[in-house]
């Protein structure tokens, strides 16, 4: 049978000049999931690319030549030598692999602990996996597994209380810059969800004039419009640059968007003043080459470490309890993923059989009113011959399906026709 694997690299593995390298937007996702679930030696798999982490889930039967081609992949379409990410990688398998997907879905392995962004990031890689028919019965039950516990984390400890995002700490930093954001310009590059949460922190700080700037020139008037804000063009850009104060960029955009001969063209008219760029997208907007330029200030997302670390003490001790309930879903997981290897699931129907058979056998009696040693010994044998006829042609199924091809979609209908798994807790879809 398949077992499971994760290969990425994160925020904490990785500067965001190697991150960037290998970040996928979502196009390059559909036909890296494409490409995957064709190579002969990986089973399933979901790829999840966001700002803070680029990790490939998967199954196998032969590891190595899996893993092998996962990497070759990332290097081959990314243009990127191995050398350049091999060691910022990280690696797991089977159990360890199922712990770091529930904890990275429940924000225990985000930046910011608690932020619910990565949930909805993770909801959206799959949606993307399932369309493109990239998963199946493993990945589907652990994915699925990976949002129930999710929510039950979120409901069950305070790890989501004031709730933060990245755009919450870019915010802090401007403030910590600047001391007060009252009346200050900001020109906002990119109208997702990120400069959405980013305008919302903003107006409570009080912030002046809230320009948008969009590729689709539509979603940035409709993201202004909701805030009171005024839309402008992608093109207008470098313009815009002599008269606001702060920049906030989260494009999905594969390269620079704003070059330092944009910033040098408005400095003059500036009078020197300062000019502070915050780049919150993977890979970056601005080109970091603007930090040399004088009065112009660029921090990009791992520059918001210092806001995440008193993030992170905050919610020490609501992460203990979270990662408690990660312990207790990992466990019930590998339960389940035993459950599909041939014996266990053979041995379990014979035991809901028996279960099933005798009740009503118990029930027969009962209604007799009365009953000896040799009718129950009768009617015991008859339950054995009973159980052995309906699992003969069952039993004989299985095991040539153990030796002929994938048994995990087999056995896990026969463990959901029987009811056989207690905690059948995942909203029934597998």
């Amino acid at each position: 049978m398949h077992d499971i694997f994760l290969l990425g690299l994160n925020h904490k593995t990785a500067p965001v000049a190697v991150r960037e390298c290998l970040a996928f937007t979502a196009p390059e996702s559909v036909q890296a999931m494409a490409w995957l679930r064709k190579h002969a030696a990986i089973g399933e798999v979901v790829l999840f690319s966001t700002c803070n982490r680029v990790e490939i889930l998967y199954t196998a039967r032969d590891n190595a030549a899996a893993l092998a081609a996962v990497k070759g992949f990332l290097s081959e379409y990314k243009q990127v030598s191995t050398h350049q990410f091999e060691s910022s990688l990280y690696f797991y398998s089977g159990e360890e692999a199922v712990r770091h997907i529930f904890r990275v879905a429940a924000s225990l392995d985000s930046m910011m602990v608690g932020e619910p962004q990565i949930l909805g990031q993770i909801k959206a890689a799959y949606r993307t996996a399932t369309q493109e028919k990239s998963t199946g019965v493993i990945l589907n039950r652990l994915l699925h597994r990976t949002f129930w516990l999710a929510k039950r984390i979120r409901s069950e400890t305070g790890i989501g209380d004031h709730a933060v995002s990245i755009s919450y700490a870019a915010i802090e930093l401007g403030r910590k810059i600047f001391g007060s954001l009252e009346k200050k310009k900001v020109l906002l590059i990119g109208a997702g969800e990120m400069a959405e949460l980013a305008v919302e922190h903003l107006i409570r700080n009080r912030a002046g004039d809230i320009l948008v700037a969009n590729r689709t020139f539509s979603h940035a008037v409709e993201l202004a419009g909701r805030y009171r804000g005024q839309a402008i063009r992608f093109e207008e850009i470098a313009k815009a640059l002599a008269t606001v104060d702060i920049i906030i960029s989260s494009t999905g955009a594969p390269g620079f968007v704003i070059l330092p001969d944009h910033v040098k063209g408005v400095m003059r008219g500036r009078k020197n003043r300062p000019l502070f760029f915050i780049d919150i997208a993977v890979p970056r907007d601005i080109d970091p080459k603007i930090n040399r330029i004088t009065n112009s200030y660029v921090y990009d997302i791992d520059d918001l470490k210092g806001v995440v670390d008193e993030n992170i003490e905050d919610r020490g001790q609501e992460a203990i309890k979270a990662e408690r309930l990660v312990d207790e879903a990992v466990i019930q997981f590998h339960k389940w993923y035993k459950g599909l290897e041939v014996v266990p699931t053979i041995v379990a129907l014979r035991q809901q059989m028996e279960k099933i058979v005798e009740a009503e056998i118990n029930r027969t009696l009962h209604g007799l009113g009365y009953e000896t040693e040799t009718d129950r010994e009768a009617f015991s044998r008859m339950k054995t011959a009973l159980i052995n006829k309906i699992l003969h042609y069952p039993t004989l199924f299985l095991k040539q399906k153990d030796t002929h091809g994938d048994t995990a979609a087999y056995l896990n209908t026969v463990r959901r026709m029987f009811q056989l798994d207690e905690n059948n807790d995942c909203g029934g879809k597998h």
